[in-house]
């Protein structure tokens, strides 16, 4: 399928709703906008960019220092994990949260109503495929309006059981990352990765001052992020997801990873949905799993 704008553009465009553009280097990018929302998606990694409801602070937070380069991963937005997460289980060279977020995908269709606008596109693995030679179908569907909706769907093509990881790698904008709060995962167990993944067990909602990386176990859950400063809830609800990473690298960490700005740090929070750790999933032949979240913003 044609990757070329003006083909984009007449076969899956639309005024007042979608268009595609090259950002340069042919990184191309779905943007949308409607009456409830503004929203970007790169081909590159199906990685959702940006979405701000109407007359409200952007909900999707991005570095300052992002680079934009096809086949190269992006500091911000969602990234997609699949089709495991974190480090392989067996290969070392291949990359950290799988390769689906530094591949190029196709977009497969457009559509709108009086709510939202949503785009599809699509990643297919084969044979030839070494990190993954299974023949596999992940789809990706955004829905942009006055909440955010992402289904990633994983159809298993080929003749046995396939077992995968993923994550919906989301970076949300908070106004002070040390006034900030996450709550719904009260009394859970967790693994804990500054402790060499040792298992902790959660008591009360969570705060920050200092490195967070944990994976919540058990956690079908809703969550909230409480934001002072932006007079904000962020409302996270999931479905196809048993586990939650919650992530901020705080200020060392930070500075060695090198893209997350100045201070960056303190303007993010990583609430992801995911199928990691003990939750990974198995997919019969023929079979497909979805992993769905809604996001979407209660006032304070």
């Amino acid at each position: 399928m044609s990757q070329d704008i003006q083909a984009l553009n007449e076969q899956f465009g639309f005024k007042g709703g979608i268009s595609f553009v090259d950002r340069g280097n042919g990184f191309i990018v779905a943007e949308i906008t409607n009456q409830h929302c503004s929203g970007s998606i790169a081909l590159s990694g199906a990685h959702l960019l940006s979405w701000q409801p109407s007359g409200a602070e952007p909900v999707i937070w991005m570095s300052e220092d992002a680079r934009f380069e096809n086949g190269k991963s992006i500091r911000g937005g969602i990234p997609v994990c699949w089709p495991w997460f974190g480090a392989h289980g067996s290969e070392e060279i291949f990359p950290a949260h799988g390769f689906a977020r530094t591949s190029l995908w196709q977009v497969v269709k457009t559509d709108h109503d009086a709510d939202a606008t949503s785009i599809t596109l699509r990643l297919e693995s084969n044979v030839t495929n070494l990190q993954w030679p299974f023949p596999t179908r992940c789809e990706l569907t955004v829905r942009c309006g006055s909440a955010l909706e992402l289904s990633l769907t994983t159809t298993n093509m080929s003749g046995e059981a396939l077992i995968i990881g993923q994550a919906l790698h989301t970076y949300f904008a908070v106004g002070d990352i040390r006034n900030t709060r996450v709550l719904g995962l009260e009394n859970r167990d967790y693994l804990d990765k500054p402790s060499g993944f040792a298992r902790m067990h959660q008591h009360g909602e969570i705060s920050f001052a200092s490195e967070v990386d944990r994976i919540y176990l058990n956690t079908p859950d809703t969550c909230l992020i409480e934001d002072p400063d932006l007079n904000r809830r962020i409302r996270i609800e999931k479905t196809g997801s048993n586990s939650t990473i919650v992530w901020n690298p705080w200020a060392t960490r930070a500075a060695e990873m090198g893209d997350l700005g100045p201070d960056g740090y303190l303007g993010m929070v990583c609430v992801e949905s995911a199928n990691a750790a003990e939750d990974v999933v198995a997919i019969a032949a023929g079979d497909s799993h979805t992993l769905s979240v809604r996001y979407s913003i209660d006032s304070e």
